[in-house]
C-alpha cells in the first residue's frame, strides 16, 4: 500500500470525532439558569441591600417627626473640708417638633422618592443580569452545537481525503490536491479542538452569571428558536413608559423637587415643644420632684446667604434631573428602534442562511458524484466543499445571533428576570 494512502488513513483516524471520551454533565434549561441567577447573582443581592439602606434612610429621616424621649440617672459623691455629701437623681425628658415649614415632611418625601428610584434600579440591574445570563446561555448552546458541526466538518474533510487519495493513487489527481486535502483535515481537527475549548470558557461565563461560587462542568438544554420575534412593531412611546431606567430617572426628578421644597422650608422658623420630670436628693431613692415644660422658636436671621444658596443649588439639581430624565427617554426610544430593527434583520438572516445551507448541501452531493467520475476538476469541487463548510458555520452563527438580538430587544423593553414567568 502506498505511503500516501497509509498517511491519509492514519490522519483520518487521529482526527476522528469519535476518538474522545464523553462524560455525563449537569444539564440545565434556561429556566433553571434564571432561577439560580435570581437567587445568587451578586449584583442583584447588592442592589437589594441598597434598597434596604434606602428604606432605613427614609425611616431615619421620618424619626424626626416623632417625640424624642430620653431617660437619665446619676449618682455622685462630693467631699469638701470636713464633710462628704451624696447626690442622686433620675428623670425623663422629651422634645417634639411642632413646626419647621414642612422641611422634614419634604425630606421624608424625597427619601421615599429615592427609595422608589432604588427599587427601579434593582429592576434595571435585573434587566442587565438577564441580558448577560442569556448571552452566556446562548454562547454555551452555540459552543455545544459547534462541536457537532465541527465533527460533521471533520467527517466531510475525512471523506474528501480518502477520495482524493484513491484518485491520486490511480494517477487521476495531482499531489497539490492531496496536500490540500490533508491540510483541510488538520484544519478541521484544529477547529474541533478549538470548539471544545470554547465550551469550557462558555461554561465558566454561564456559571459566573448564575452566581455560582465554584466551577463545575455543565451543559445547557435548548434550541435556537426565537420566541419574542416582535413581527408587528409595537408602540415604542408607550413601551418606554414602563422601562425601569425611565422610572428610576423619574423618581430622581421627584426627589429633586422635594429637595427644592425642603430648601425653601429652611427660611421658616422651627418650633419645638419640650417637657421633663425628674427627682433628686442626697439619699436613694431621691424624693425631691421637679418638672418643666416649654416651647422654643428658632428663626434664621442672617447666615451669609447660606440658605439662599441651598435653594439655588436644589433648583439646579431639579433641572438637571429633569433633563437627565428626558435624555434617558430619548435614548431608550432610539435603543428600542435599533434593537427591533436588528432583531428583524437577524431573524430574516437565519432564513437566508438556512436556504443557503440547503443549497450548498445539494451542490456538494452533486459535485462529489461529478468529481468521482471526472466531470469536474479538483479546483471546482473543493470550492463547493469549502462553501459547504462555511455555510454550516454561518447557519449556526446566525441562529445564535438571532437569540442574542432577541435578548437585546427584551432588555431594551426593560424586561427583568421575571419576564420568563409571564
Amino acid at each position: 500500500m502506498n505511503k500516501y494512502f497509509i498517511f491519509a488513513i492514519t490522519l483520518v483516524y487521529i482526527c476522528s470525532p469519535f476518538a474522545g471520551e464523553s462524560s455525563a454533565q449537569e444539564a440545565l434549561s434556561w429556566q433553571d439558569c434564571v432561577k439560580e441567577a435570581a437567587r445568587n447573582h451578586p449584583d442583584l443581592i447588592s442592589s437589594l441591600e441598597n434598597i434596604n439602606q434606602l428604606k432605613e434612610s427614609k425611616n431615619i429621616t421620618a424619626s424626626t417627626l416623632y417625640p424624642q424621649i430620653d431617660a437619665d440617672a446619676g449618682a455622685s459623691r462630693a467631699k469638701t473640708t470636713g464633710a462628704a455629701a451624696n447626690s442622686y437623681s433620675y428623670g425623663v425628658s422629651g422634645t417634639q417638633l411642632v413646626f419647621d415649614g414642612l422641611k422634614t415632611v419634604n425630606d421624608v418625601n424625597a427619601a421615599k422618592a429615592n427609595l422608589k428610584a432604588g427599587q427601579k434600579e434593582y429592576k434595571f440591574v435585573s434587566t442587565q443580569v438577564r441580558m448577560n445570563l442569556r448571552t452566556a446561555f446562548v454562547s454555551l448552546l452555540r459552543a455545544q452545537e459547534l462541536i457537532k458541526v465541527s465533527e460533521e466538518i471533520v467527517k466531510i474533510r475525512r471523506d474528501n481525503l480518502i477520495l482524493i487519495t484513491l484518485r491520486y493513487q490511480s494517477g487521476l489527481e495531482h499531489k497539490g490536491a492531496l496536500l490540500t486535502a490533508e491540510a483541510n483535515v488538520l484544519q478541521a481537527h484544529f477547529e474541533l479542538s478549538q470548539a471544545k475549548r470554547d465550551v469550557v470558557l462558555a461554561q465558566r461565563q454561564l456559571i459566573k452569571e448564575m452566581g455560582r461560587k465554584e466551577f463545575a462542568s455543565l451543559e445547557v438544554k435548548g434550541d435556537f428558536s426565537v420566541q419574542d420575534s416582535a413581527k408587528e412593531k409595537p408602540d415604542l412611546e408607550a413601551l418606554v413608559k414602563n422601562n425601569p431606567s425611565l422610572l428610576q430617572a423619574s423618581a430622581k426628578t421627584s426627589a429633586a423637587f422635594f429637595g427644592i421644597r425642603s430648601a425653601y422650608a429652611n427660611f421658616s422658623p422651627q418650633v419645638s415643644g419640650s417637657a421633663g420630670a425628674d427627682k433628686s436628693g442626697s439619699h436613694w431613692p431621691p424624693q425631691s420632684n421637679q418638672w418643666n415644660m416649654g416651647v422654643s422658636v428658632n428663626m434664621p436671621i442672617f447666615e451669609g446667604g447660606l440658605r439662599l444658596a441651598q435653594v439655588v443649588q436644589a433648583q439646579a439639581a431639579y433641572r438637571q434631573a429633569g433633563e437627565d430624565e428626558r435624555s434617558t427617554k430619548d435614548s431608550l426610544i432610539v435603543g428600542l428602534e435599533q434593537t427591533w430593527v436588528s432583531l428583524q434583520d437577524a431573524i430574516e438572516t437565519v432564513d437566508v442562511q438556512r436556504k443557503t445551507l440547503e443549497a450548498t448541501e445539494e451542490r456538494s452531493k452533486i459535485a462529489e458524484a461529478q468529481y468521482s467520475t471526472g466531470f469536474i476538476t479538483f479546483d471546482n469541487w473543493i470550492i463547493i466543499e469549502d462553501d459547504l463548510v462555511k455555510a454550516k458555520r454561518n447557519y449556526l452563527n446566525t441562529q445564535a445571533n438571532a437569540l442574542i438580538a432577541e435578548a437585546n430587544w427584551i432588555q431594551a423593553k426593560g424586561e427583568t428576570l421575571e419576564y420568563e414567568n409571564q
